[in-house]
Parts: C-alpha cells; sequence; structure tokens
C-alpha cells in the first residue's frame, strides 16, 4: 500500500494561493468542466470532493488485503484487521480521543440515532445495573437547539415518544444565533440529555461549546455534540471540550461515503445497550441469550465496511498534513470574503450574522422573490455547484421566515477567485430574476 501524501509542509502559516493549487492538483474532480464553465464547487456542507490518495486507497484494499475483518486466521484476514484497527487510532487521534472510544458506523444520523435507540434500550431494562443510570423517565425532558439539522432532531423526538420524555429547545434569535440567555432557563434539573451541533450547517456560525456544556454538566445531563461541520473545518478535540459522545460523516471531510464516527466517553459506551445485534459483538451464544463485547465492538454488528474505513484514516491523514489550524484559518477567511460580497448584493439577504462573526466558510442566502432552486438552478448554469433547498433544517428555516435557502460552502481547496465568481454570478442572478436592474 501506498503511503499517505503530505500534500504540504505543517506550518502556522495561512494557505497561500500555490498551496491551494497543488491541493486542487490532488483532487482529479476539480479539474472537470459543467455545462461548459470549469467547476466551482461549493457544497462542500453538503459533500466534500476526494483526494487521489484518497480514492486510491479503496482500490488498493481491494486489490490486495480484501478480507473480512476480526474473523479467520488467515494471512489476509490479520492485516486487513491490523489495518482496520490502526486505522481506528489514526480518527482517535486526529480528535483527541481513545482508539476503543470510537465505533465506526455509515454516518453521523446512524451514529445519534445509536446513542438516542441505546438509551431507549436501557429505559426498557436493558444492559443491567450499569445501564440504569442513563434510563429516560416520563416527564425528563431532552434539550436541542432550534438550529439543529435533522438528524439530531428527529432520533431525541423519537426516544421521548418512546419514553414519555419531552423534548425542549434553545430558542435562536432573528439572525439564526442561539439565545444563551435563554438556555440557562431551558436546561434545568430535569434535563437528562443536552444534544447540540458545533456549527451550524445554515449559518456556518460556531456555537459556545464550552459555555453549553458547562450548563449541562451542572444539572448532570449528558452532552451529545453533532460535529460534523466542525470535524472537516475545525481542529476539535472531543477530550477538551469534555462532551460525552459526538458524532461526525467522513463524506464531508475528503473520505467516501457510507462511514460515520461516534465518539463516546469510554465508561458511557460501556453501560450504553447495543443498537445493532448480530454476529462480531458477541462473546457467547445461547438459543435463550447472549453476551455482548465490551465496546467498540459492541456496536459494530456485522461485516465490517473496511475499506471506507481506510479511505476516511487516509483523508484524515491528508487533513493533518496540511495542517486542521491552517484549514480553520483558510476557511475563516474565505467565510469574510462570502459575508462581506452578500451584503453589498441588492435583494439578498444573509443568513445569519454580518461581517466579523466566527464562523466557516459557509454562508447561505435568500434573494428576495426567488425560490432558491431557481437560483441554484441559474449558478449551475455557469458550472457553480451551491446547496438550495431547507438543507435538513426546517425548524430553523421557519424561524427566519423563509422555507429554503441558497448556500455555498467552502474547504480547504476553494479559492478566493471562486468566491468572487459565486458573488458575480449571484448578483447576475438578482438582474435576470428582477429583483434589481
Amino acid at each position: 500500500m501506498t503511503e499517505p501524501i503530505a500534500t504540504t509542509p505543517r506550518s502556522s502559516s495561512a494557505l497561500d494561493a500555490s498551496e491551494i493549487a497543488r491541493i486542487r492538483a490532488d483532487f482529479p474532480i476539480l479539474g472537470t468542466t459543467v455545462n461548459g464553465h470549469d467547476l466551482v464547487y461549493l457544497d462542500s456542507g453538503a459533500t466534500s470532493q476526494k483526494p487521489a490518495t484518497v480514492i486510491a486507497v479503496e482500490r488498493e484494499y481491494y486489490e490486495s488485503e480484501n478480507s473480512a475483518v476480526h474473523r479467520g486466521a488467515h494471512t489476509l484476514a490479520a492485516l486487513a484487521t491490523e489495518r482496520f484497527e490502526d486505522a481506528r487510532a489514526t480518527v482517535a487521534s486526529f480528535v483527541g480521543a481513545r482508539p476503543e472510544e470510537i465505533v465506526w458506523t455509515s454516518n453521523a444520523t446512524e451514529a445519534i440515532n445509536l446513542v438516542a435507540y441505546a438509551i431507549g434500550n436501557a429505559t426498557l431494562g436493558r444492559g443491567g445495573d450499569a445501564a440504569k443510570r442513563l434510563a429516560l423517565a416520563p416527564g425528563d425532558e431532552i434539550v436541542v437547539t432550534e438550529m439543529e439539522h435533522h438528524a439530531n432532531l428527529i432520533p431525541w423526538q423519537e426516544l421521548a415518544a418512546r419514553t414519555g420524555a419531552v423534548v425542549r429547545y434553545i430558542p435562536v434569535d432573528d439572525d439564526g444565533m442561539l439565545r444563551m440567555e435563554e438556555a440557562a432557563r431551558v436546561i434545568t434539573a430535569r434535563t437528562r440529555i443536552l444534544a447540540f451541533t458545533h456549527v451550524s450547517n445554515v449559518i456556518g456560525v460556531i456555537n459556545p461549546v464550552a459555555e453549553l456544556v458547562a450548563l449541562a454538566k451542572s444539572v448532570g445531563a449528558l452532552t451529545v455534540l453533532d460535529a460534523c461541520q466542525s470535524a472537516p473545518h475545525l481542529p476539535l478535540d472531543v477530550t477538551a471540550l469534555d462532551v460525552d459522545f459526538a458524532a461526525f460523516s467522513g463524506h464531508k471531510m475528503l473520505a467516501p461515503t457510507g462511514i460515520g464516527v461516534l465518539y463516546g466517553k469510554l465508561e458511557l459506551l460501556s453501560a450504553l445497550p447495543p443498537f445493532l445485534t448480530g454476529g462480531s459483538m458477541i462473546t457467547t451464544v445461547t438459543m435463550d441469550a447472549a453476551e455482548y463485547l465490551p465496546p467498540p465492538q459492541r456496536f459494530e454488528a456485522g461485516t465490517q465496511r473496511v475499506s471506507q474505513v481506510l479511505a476516511l484514516a487516509r483523508a484524515v491523514d491528508y487533513l493533518s498534513a496540511v495542517g486542521m489550524d491552517r484549514i480553520a484559518q483558510h476557511e475563516a477567511a474565505i467565510g469574510q470574503q462570502l459575508v462581506t460580497g452578500l451584503v453589498q448584493i441588492p435583494g439578498v439577504r444573509l443568513l445569519g450574522p454580518g461581517r466579523g462573526a466566527e464562523r466557516v466558510g459557509l454562508a447561505s442566502v435568500e434573494v428576495a422573490g426567488v425560490h432558491a432552486h431557481d437560483v441554484g438552478q441559474f449558478l449551475d448554469d455557469r458550472g457553480i455547484a451551491v446547496r438550495v433547498g431547507h438543507h435538513c433544517t426546517q425548524p430553523l428555516h421557519r424561524r427566519l421566515g423563509i422555507t429554503s435557502s441558497t448556500r455555498a460552502s467552502g474547504y480547504l481547496y476553494t479559492t478566493n477567485d471562486e468566491v468572487a465568481e459565486f458573488l458575480d454570478a449571484l448578483a447576475a442572478a438578482t438582474r435576470f430574476f428582477g429583483v434589481t436592474s
């Protein structure tokens, strides 16, 4: 197998144009054309593009090492298992965790559902004495925020329906920012779980994790962090943040689809009863009962997604070689360029705070009187890929008084010229649709 490519030497300096050009050369799709135009990919918030080294690792695995992990004693099985667990250690290190605190899932949605469903199982009496402290009772409260992605809202609604718990939420203000003065009122002695996003996938702001965790701890509540929009874009240390659980998806951070990560503090994972059951997660099975392995294997039933795990580890190596601090710095600049340009276009409403607020390289807008799908089609005709719709955040859009928006989201390979091209095209769209003359 080839070794991970160190694309740029790690340093604290900002990514310059020549480094970004070298990075872009690692991504085959960025050299393509769409509708006769060079592709401008500003939909990394939905899914990132993949460097050649990540694409290659899956192919190389299938060509030379394909085997089932944690099964069989032959050479290929042993080698695949070793690389599979090495990848776990790589990803754990990337987010400041221990390997045994990393559970492989299909995506972040499954990871959050795993926690919610397992807590529901604990409420049903599964898991023995260790799980009792995780059980919910009627009237217990699960707190989320009004800006949550549906993946960090609906699982908690379902858990509440199964247990008699109540879902409450921290509201947002007119800009979509959390009303932290309300958080202290909403989080009470009845709160058992606080689930919240690190970075909004609509307005791109970075939420005050430390303050939210402190509020949860003050009442003994568990914390579940949606890190889908932070793990790819910011240095992330789950131990330093002191969250109890965190979830993120590989496909948003240069890796393939079909691989996600659940982080959980070991003592909590050890207390949780399983979510999926079957082979590979048991110690002893009789016709009447089964005993389960410790985490993380307890939560990894069935044949594993080996090639995707190896590719995620390679993606993490790639990001680490560039430097997450440098990526965050680059994206912060991209975010400010987006905001500065968007607020200057008549007829365009920026969702979220204006220039100066801390954000990743993401911004969403409403174009007055024009459906977001029409805006997206106009941009696509020029080879510019953005996200349109409600971005799986209907409650937030409803609070902001709209049903859909247009979102531009960059990444380490996004250039200032691409952002400028997007801004020019959006301004042209307002003229085309008669918003401005």
